[in-house]
């Protein structure tokens, strides 16, 4: 089945940090640059954090220098380290391919509060 699992959301407070995973399964994993995207409340959705298949990775500029990206081919995992968090990182978050071939996920909730 061709979908993903977000994890790892959670209350934080303002410079807090936290760890999201997002486990994909389907078969095209290694293939496919990979997105964390965000969605907050009356917004539409955006892109924080791109890696590529070669690793490169690119960042919002509203995330640059706090959220860092990974990918793990083996365990078909990508992964969104959040430093420093802020009140505006609160969304939902979620995790898709560069030209959305999985089906979105149900995400998960990010709440930083002050």
């Amino acid at each position: 089945q061709v979908q993903v699992v977000e994890s790892g959301g959670a209350l934080v407070q303002v410079g807090g940090s936290l760890r999201l995973s997002c486990a994909a399964s389907g078969g095209m994993f290694s293939l496919l640059d990979m997105g964390w995207y965000r969605q907050a409340p009356g917004k539409q959705r955006e892109l924080v954090a791109q890696i590529r298949t070669d690793d490169m990775s690119t960042y919002a500029d509203s995330v640059q220098g706090r959220f860092s990206i990974a990918r793990d081919n083996v365990k078909n995992t990508v992964y969104l380290q959040m430093n420093n968090l802020k009140p505006e990182d609160t969304a939902v978050y979620y995790c898709n391919s560069k030209f959305e071939y999985y089906p979105w996920g149900r995400g998960t909730q990010v709440t930083v509060s002050s």
